[in-house]
């Protein structure tokens, strides 16, 4: 499922036109990732949270030539579900 699916399904199931159901899917996308830009968590009632992580410098390997490198330290938007949805997947 994609962005246009989810806009499809808003609007076949709350009346929407496909136009607007796609600015609703964009503008709760946008809202979660200048959110996640700013730090913050977003957590959603029933489905779950998005967190940001920072993920550590780390010593890696360059794949063509095998020279060690260091891999900068960066952050990570992490996923946790709630566990309405755990429950739902594992039903």
């Amino acid at each position: 499922m994609n962005n246009a699916d989810i806009a499809e399904t808003l609007a076949t199931d709350h009346g929407l036109t496909k136009a607007d159901a796609k600015k609703v899917v964009d503008a709760v996308f946008a809202a979660i990732a200048d959110a996640a830009a700013k730090g913050e968590e977003v957590s959603l009632n029933g489905f779950g949270k998005f967190k940001v992580k920072d993920q550590p410098e780390r010593a890696g390997r360059n794949p063509a030539t095998g020279e060690a490198i260091t891999i900068a330290a960066s952050k990570k938007l992490g996923f946790t579900p709630a566990k309405a949805v755990k429950d739902r997947i594992n039903a």
